[in-house]
């Protein structure tokens, strides 16, 4: 295996919680599915027999079987950092010579970032980071091998990761996509989805809620 793609997902029942000001617990729940699914095709469609999906929820696992992926079951959500690094090891377990890791909620990500993405690393060690729109978080690595670092997450992530892979004697690639960049995480980002991704499910999914649910500005 040359790459291996993990998407770290906590259960859907607590997904979201930075977007109750805008939405209902159904509603969040809804979202969060949608835009792991949006995530899930993109990414099949780049690294089929490849995907990863970190969980412990039955339903994410059900998504992740529906949509071509694998699942690796969590035995407790024990947040994004730890998610992550189960993944990292599976890779090393799995051979893989390259480790990628995507979160679940940037639905606006393409088949074509992806494959960008893994494009842009030429050389071993070495890795590629993808900020989030605030320029804070890391919505993207990608590492050679797959232990090369380990990744810590939580803002200001993005800066840290670029310190953590100078101090191994790295070079570190930084990339800006767009659709890798917007995780929609607060009320503000649900225009912006709606912007950058209207034909995304998680945008159709989103116009439909009532627009009470909708911050001022979305459509």
């Amino acid at each position: 295996m040359s790459v291996l793609l993990a998407v770290p997902v906590k259960d859907l029942v607590n997904a979201k919680q930075r977007l109750i000001p805008a939405l209902s617990p159904p509603e969040r729940r809804e979202l969060a599915r949608a835009m792991l699914e949006d995530v899930l095709e993109a990414a099949v469609a780049a690294l089929p027999g490849a995907v990863l999906v970190v969980t412990i929820d039955p339903e994410v696992q059900a998504v992740v079987r529906a949509a071509g992926a694998l699942c690796l079951a969590e035995s407790a959500n024990r947040g994004h950092t730890a998610a992550v690094a189960f993944a990292q090891r599976e890779a090393v377990a799995r051979g893989a010579a390259r480790f990628l890791t995507l979160p679940g909620d940037v639905p606006c990500v393409t088949a074509q970032e992806i494959t960008t993405l893994c494009g842009a690393l030429v050389e071993t060690p070495g890795v590629v980071f993808v900020p989030s729109r605030s320029g804070r978080g890391t919505n993207g690595a990608l590492l050679a091998p797959p232990d090369v670092i380990p990744l810590t997450f939580g803002e200001p992530s993005f800066e840290n990761h670029l310190k953590t892979a100078r101090a191994a004697g790295l070079t570190p690639h930084v990339l800006d996509l767009p659709g890798i960049g917007l995780d929609v995480d607060a009320p503000d980002d649900l225009p912006v989805l709606l912007e950058r991704g209207p034909a995304t499910r998680s945008a159709r999914l989103l116009r439909g809620f009532p627009s009470g649910a909708r911050p001022a500005g979305a459509r």
